[in-house]
């Protein structure tokens, strides 16, 4: 069966780019700006082609005709935190993404955003975007998708944005929830909690008894890492976790109080492989782990786009 490639933009530390890999896609380029990103996907993926530098200066004409482009545009302009500013942030990507889609002409294009891109104050932002991507041969829609669904043990909800091709947007079909609930935090972390011999690691177990609030990564402007505003600070604290920082490592044995989680369990939460590792001090490694898209999300995604993909493919070859 012939390769189904992907180009992806505003890659981050590998959300996106680890789903898209396990749905089957080879990735040609992986373009990011942050340096810290960048080193991390490098130590990953030694064989993938990370291009550093702003999205503004990339170029994607040799690769036309690629499968997907796919990316997270930056999400400040859409978010309440950053003000909702959308087209009058200079962090709108989204006319980049419009310009690389016309210069390589991908069969699909798969972007996300986060669950402000749909308040009303955007519906003229949306509904311009959509007739941009039908003017260049698209079917655009999006959907809200919860990662708790997905098996993500987190309340994110997070926009995708989906334009296929007129001639194949009729193989597409939207990924279903997976139909059970996550594992709750306690299940999750409790190996991690109790491996350095914390006496309270069963206890902390029973009292972590749902799935986490949204993991935020913040922004290089504002301090270091924590887990969120108040209100989900006190949602961490029902979970028995300290939200105010993030710790270098588990509890020890005699650790009394509520403990803090390390940026590995807050990967792990988000639903990176253990075995995927984030580089740099622990304020930008959580910054990259807050910020990224859930693999398992973006899996569950790609696999009907590459469904879609070689479903056309096997079809052209069999006619």
């Amino acid at each position: 069966m012939a390769q189904v490639t992907c180009l992806e933009i505003c890659a981050g530390a590998g959300g996106q780019a680890l789903g898209l890999e396990q749905a089957g896609f080879e990735p040609q380029a992986l373009v990011e700006i942050d340096g810290a990103c960048c080193n991390t996907l490098r130590l990953n993926r030694p064989q993938w082609n990370v291009i550093e530098g702003d999205l503004r200066d990339f170029e994607c004409k040799s690769f036309e005709g690629i499968d997907l482009l796919a990316g997270g545009v930056p999400c400040p302009p859409f978010s309440k935190a950053g003000k909702q500013l959308g087209k009058e942030d200079e962090r709108d990507l989204f006319p980049e993404a419009l310009r690389l889609v016309d210069e390589c002409k991908p069969r699909v294009v798969m972007l996300e955003n986060v669950r402000g891109f749909l308040d009303a104050v955007f519906e003229d932002y949306r509904g311009n975007l959509k007739r941009q991507l039908e003017k260049m041969g698209y079917v655009a829609d999006w959907r809200l998708l919860n990662a708790s669904d997905f098996g993500v043990s987190q309340l994110r909800p997070r926009v995708v944005i989906i334009a296929i091709r007129k001639d194949l947007s009729e193989n597409f079909l939207w990924p279903k929830s997976y139909g059970q609930n996550p594992a709750t935090v306690g299940t999750l972390l409790f190996d991690r909690m109790a491996s350095r011999g914390w006496r309270g690691a069963k206890k902390w177990k029973q009292q972590a008894d749902d799935i986490a609030p949204t993991i935020v990564g913040g922004s290089k402007k504002h301090g270091g890492p924590d887990l969120g505003p108040t209100r989900a600070k006190r949602a961490w604290a029902s979970l028995g976790v300290d939200g105010m920082g993030i710790a270098n490592e588990p509890p020890d044995r005699d650790f009394l109080g509520m403990p803090k989680l390390t940026v590995e369990m807050v990967a792990r939460i988000q639903g990176f492989p253990d075995d995927w590792h984030f580089t740099g001090k622990k304020t930008p490694a959580y910054r990259q782990v807050g910020n990224a898209f859930p693999p398992p999300v973006a899996q569950a995604v790609a696999r009907e786009i590459y469904n879609c993909l070689t479903h056309r493919k096997i079809f052209a070859v069999a006619s």
